[in-house]
C-alpha cells in the first residue's frame, strides 16, 4: 500500500487519510475523482502499462506536476483505481441460511467487475486493499455470511471468503490471459484450436499421452461462464464438507 511520510517524520500518511486539496478555478480543474476516472479509461483501453502520471495528466490537459497535489506516486493512483472498481461491485446478498448464495454472489459480482476492467485482476492479489470501498465490500461480505449455518465462528467466515477470493484471482487471471492472447494473436479460441489441431494430433498419435488422448475428443470443453461456475461449485462443495465436520 503506497504511503508517504509526513514532514515531521511521523507515521506514514496513507492516501485515504490525506485530505484532497481545494479546487482551483483553472481551465482544467482537477480532483482525485477526475484523475482516477482518466486513469481507469486509459487502463480499460490499453492496459495498466498505459497508465502513468504523465499520460493521465495529458488526458486531463494538465501538467504532470499538478497531479502531485492530489497523490504522490503511481502506486497510490493504482490504489485509488482499485478502490473505484470496488465501488462498482454490489454488496453480496445476505445469506438468510443460504451461504452458498452469498459466496456465489461475491464471486459473480467480482468477476463481472473484472470483465469490465481487465486490468483489475492484476491488482486483486497481494496485501488487503484498504480503500473505503474495498473495506465496505469486505465488511458487507463478512456481515452477509456471519451467522449462516456453519458460519458462527469468524475464523470460518474469513477462511471461506479467503478461499473464494483465491479462486477468483486464479480463475479471473486465467480468463483475462485468454482474452489477451486473442487480441495479441488475432485468433479466438476456436481458431487457435484449429491452428494447433494438426500438431496435437501428431503428438497424440505417438501414444505417449494416453490420458490426453481421452481428454481431447471426449472431455467437455465448456465456455468461460460454464467453466467459472463449475469451478466455483467444486469450491463450495469443499467448503460444505469442511463446515459439516
Amino acid at each position: 500500500m503506497a504511503a508517504r511520510r509526513e514532514a515531521d517524520g511521523g507515521e506514514p500518511a496513507l492516501i485515504w487519510e490525506r485530505p484532497e486539496p481545494p479546487s482551483r478555478p483553472t481551465p482544467s480543474p482537477l480532483s482525485r475523482d477526475r484523475i482516477v476516472r482518466a486513469a481507469i479509461e486509459l487502463a480499460d483501453t490499453d492496459g495498466l502499462e498505459a497508465v502513468s502520471l504523465r499520460k493521465v495528466a495529458t488526458a486531463l490537459d494538465a501538467g504532470p506536476m499538478r497531479l502531485y497535489r492530489y497523490l504522490s506516486t503511481k502506486e497510490e493512483l493504482l490504489d485509488l483505481m482499485v478502490d473505484a472498481v470496488y465501488g462498482e461491485i454490489p454488496a453480496p446478498e445476505p445469506a438468510d441460511g443460504d451461504w452458498r448464495g452469498t459466496l456465489r454472489s461475491v464471486a459473480r459480482h467480482t468477476r463481472r467487475a473484472a470483465l469490465r476492467h481487465e486490468w483489475f485482476s492484476d491488482l486483486l492479489a497481494g496485501r488487503p486493499h484498504l480503500g473505503p470501498n474495498a473495506l465496505a465490500h469486505l465488511e458487507a461480505s463478512l456481515a452477509a455470511l456471519h451467522g449462516a449455518p456453519g458460519f458462527d465462528d469468524i475464523d470460518t467466515v474469513m477462511s471461506a471468503l479467503e478461499a473464494v477470493n483465491a479462486y477468483l484471482v486464479g480463475a479471473i487471471r486465467k480468463e483475462m490471459s485468454v482474452l489477451h492472447a486473442e487480441r495479441v494473436t488475432g485468433m479466438n479460441e476456436e481458431q487457435w484450436q484449429q491452428a494447433s489441431g494438426p500438431y496435437i494430433a501428431r503428438l497424440l498419435a505417438t501414444g505417449r499421452y494416453p490420458m490426453l488422448s481421452k481428454v481431447v475428443p471426449d472431455a467437455a470443453h465448456p465456455d468461460a461462464d460454464t467453466s467459472f461456475e463449475t469451478g466455483l461449485d467444486y469450491l463450495l462443495d469443499g467448503i460444505a464438507v469442511r463446515i459439516a465436520r
